[in-house]
């Protein structure tokens, strides 16, 4: 349920995208090597983040489906204009492949997504921040955990068999409100809808996968509540491989077996669990630094656009990508 401050934040993000694209777009690819110079002056974490998300080594040639930058599909308005945000810096005849929405299998051709598996060689998909205006919504929370109340929740979806399970285990421990407001449920399964500040109010905070990453993840970590949920198997912009668990999130079993201890025991060591809270906010706090998700942004597209063998690459920025 969005709040007038959270619509009011959705106008402004595609008005400001609307204007963009009415700009003469020659003004932003004048632009392109001046940022891209500023960009290889960053430290190592830029580069390690750069060749993380964009982990293709070898040259490729993009596929009959690619289509050129200046013809992005805009179904998936967020998504199209999350990637024109950045492709705009470019040439709009080079071709790129992509697939927006939830990506559950790694492509076959090397493809700019939002999210891909973490298990295996998944280095086709090529990670990018989509979506983000849902993805990466994290509000500040001036609730100590302390004050939190001492129990645990989860509200979603019912759209796997992992969340079902949660609410089977969990639905009638004390310490849980566990639950879905989806009318369509079974009725042993509602519970009423509740806000992100309104979950924020407890200590502990499911996260569960659904079509593919949580959604939740990212404001769950943001705040001062504590994250509990099964290792991720989909990463994101957001590094969910990079997670440690017991350092910045605490796992739980995948048949949710160990919860009702879990809870337990963070009760009677809370200093543990704001240790692990702190890290979890440490971890956030990068993604919010502007200029440098900018400039990480244009190098996974110029390293893309480089080993797709589209644009010579410049010498002392090609260095810094493969250093």
């Amino acid at each position: 349920m969005a709040t007038l401050q959270r619509n009011a934040q959705k106008l402004f993000y595609y008005a400001r995208n609307a204007m963009r694209d009415i700009a003469p777009q020659a003004l932003f690819r004048r632009r392109l090597a001046g940022l891209l110079d500023q960009a290889r002056l960053s430290d190592r974490s830029v580069r390690e983040r750069l060749n993380y998300y964009n982990r293709l080594q070898e040259a490729f040639a993009p596929s009959p489906d690619a289509v050129p930058v200046s013809r992005l599909p805009t179904d998936r308005s967020m998504y199209y204009y999350d990637l024109k945000e950045f492709t705009r810096y470019f040439d709009p005849g080079l071709l790129i492949d992509l697939e927006f929405g939830d990506v559950i299998e790694v492509p076959k051709m090397p493809s700019i997504v939002k999210d891909r598996p973490i298990a295996g060689d998944n280095k086709n998909g090529v990670l990018f921040k989509l979506n983000k205006f849902r993805h990466f919504h994290m509000p500040a929370d001036d609730i100590a955990f302390a004050d939190k109340l001492p129990a645990a929740v989860w509200r979603g979806d019912l759209n796997n068999p992992i969340r079902t399970l949660l609410l089977e285990v969990a639905r009638d421990l004390p310490f849980c409100d566990v639950g879905t407001p989806k009318r369509t449920a079974a009725a042993e399964y509602r519970k009423p809808y509740l806000s992100i500040d309104q979950q924020r109010r407890y200590r502990y905070i499911i996260s569960l996968e659904g079509n593919d990453v949580a959604t939740n993840l990212k404001w769950i970590m943001s705040s001062n509540s504590l994250c509990l949920m099964p290792p991720p198997t989909y990463e994101t912009w957001f590094a969910e491989s990079e997670l440690v668990a017991d350092l910045h999130y605490v796992p739980l079993a995948p048949d949710f077996s160990d919860l009702a201890e879990r809870v337990e025991y963070l009760e009677r060591h809370p200093a543990e669990a704001e240790r692990i809270v702190v890290a979890a906010n440490a971890y956030c706090r990068k993604f919010a630094d502007e200029p440098t998700e900018q400039a990480i942004c244009l190098l996974v597209l110029y390293k893309y656009f480089v080993l797709s063998s589209q644009i010579e690459p410049d010498a002392e920025v090609w260095r810094y990508i493969s250093a």
